[in-house]
């Protein structure tokens, strides 16, 4: 596959899973929590919606590296982007994003306690398998035979 491809693959694999695990640094410690992510390719980046007053805004303002991990276990896909995140107050952005799940957390896009979470993906590595029950038949196949299994495409990809 060329760069391009590959390229494509992953921003094709994070809008398909849609959720992550956001891991972010505080210090002394690494945290993951669930997200649900939009993409913008022709920004090249993934955004989040966040609280002002949520402790991963803060984690990003001080250590803005992050780590957002992608899986689909059903059809064993998965995605690591490595990149730097920031807290914005884009009021636009938020509207535009806005969907109906986030009523869980405010009364709607307007709500001024909403931000975003900006992360520009720097690096990506991916994993496409054809799905578990073929996944484990190559396993067992290679189990008897002694040889590697052929479990898909993995790539590493400069974004």
């Amino acid at each position: 596959m060329s760069d391009h491809d590959d390229t494509a693959k992953v921003w094709d694999l994070i809008d398909k899973i849609g959720f992550c695990m956001l891991a972010t640094h505080n210090g002394s410690d690494i945290r993951a929590r669930p997200m649900s992510a939009y993409t913008k390719r022709a920004d090249g980046a993934v955004y989040f919606l966040t609280d002002v007053a949520s402790h991963k805004d803060e984690e990003v303002a001080r250590f803005p590296n992050v780590c957002l991990a992608f899986a689909d276990t059903k059809g064993q896909k998965y995605v690591s982007v490595s990149g730097t995140a920031e807290v914005l107050n884009d009021r636009e952005l938020i509207r535009e994003i806005w969907a109906f799940p986030a009523k869980a957390w405010w009364e709607g896009p307007d709500d001024p306690s909403i931000r975003i979470l900006k992360v520009n993906p720097e690096f990506a590595e991916y994993w496409d398998s054809p799905g578990t029950v073929i996944s484990y038949i190559k396993m067992a196949a290679a189990a008897v035979s002694s040889s590697k299994p052929d479990m898909g495409d993995n790539e590493k990809v400069s974004l």
